[in-house]
């Protein structure tokens, strides 16, 4: 499978913002902006807060046809059910129609300390109920000057696909997040950005062959905008982008979903 023939994925996260009243109003506009040409060229996943996912989840389906948003989660336990105060099964979110969640963000493993195999363990949760994960990688800006951009990101998608199959890896989506360029206004220039996406892609070959490492998708994210949007989808390695502070604006995520023109 070709870079062209990968779907691209444009998900929005939007992080601890939105009640569930601004929820749906950012996706009510957000459907009126998106046509059909938009949906069939690209996916698109909104990723609220777990109070507003209810509400979309509602919306989604309350029009004669379904919308084609597809509704994602920003983050889950790797369990079922327990004694996990304040935490959200794989199994709660998949009975809410949830088809896409969020693991290993940085900012679960800088600000609540998720280890690399705490989020292998959340992939593999999110796989046994029937949802994708979007399995996210990036290097400090300390790392980066250090020159180990390379040795961080390929260490955290080696070990975030530990003990999938192959076919379990090739319908995965990575997104590599340098955390220098999250909510900075710093974005990595698109060469930078498709060099470490291909090394991502680099690693799943390594790990998973050729077949997985073709069919993968790996998303940018890090400060992504209307402005910059097509530079990036336009390298071969990027298949979407995990957009954060403008996935907040209706107008501006929907610019970027539609960067094709």
């Amino acid at each position: 499978m070709s870079a062209t023939e990968r779907k691209p994925l444009i998900s929005g996260n939007w992080k601890m913002h939105h009640n569930h009243f601004e929820a749906l109003q950012l996706v009510q506009k957000l459907s009126y902006l998106l046509t059909e040409e938009d949906y069939d060229a690209v996916d698109v996943s909104v990723h609220p807060p777990f109070t507003d996912l209810r509400t979309v989840q509602t919306y989604l389906i309350s029009e004669k046809e379904p919308l084609p948003i597809l509704l994602g989660a920003q983050h889950c336990h790797d369990q079922e059910k327990g004694a996990f105060t304040g935490e959200v099964s794989p199994a709660m979110l998949a009975k809410l129609d949830v088809r896409y969640v969020i693991a290993g963000h940085s900012e679960r493993r800088e600000l609540f300390g998720e280890s690399d195999e705490q989020v292998n363990a959340k992939v593999r949760a999110i796989l046994a109920h029937g949802m994708t994960p979007i399995l996210c990688c990036g290097e400090t800006l300390e790392e980066r000057e250090a020159g180990s951009t390379e040795t961080k990101v390929a260490g955290q998608v080696e070990a975030g696909l530990a003990g999938l199959s192959p076919d379990q890896v090739g319908a995965l989506v990575i997104a590599y997040e340098p955390i220098w360029a999250i909510g900075t206004g710093r974005t990595a220039s698109s060469d930078d950005a498709q060099a470490l996406c291909a090394v991502v892609r680099a690693v799943v070959e390594r790990v998973a062959g050729p077949e997985a490492a073709a069919s993968c998708r790996i998303q940018y994210g890090g400060s992504v905008k209307p402005t910059n949007a097509a530079e990036l989808m336009a390298q071969p390695d990027i298949d979407g982008a995990l957009v954060g502070g403008a996935s907040l604006d209706a107008d501006d995520f929907a610019r970027i979903v539609q960067h094709r023109g």
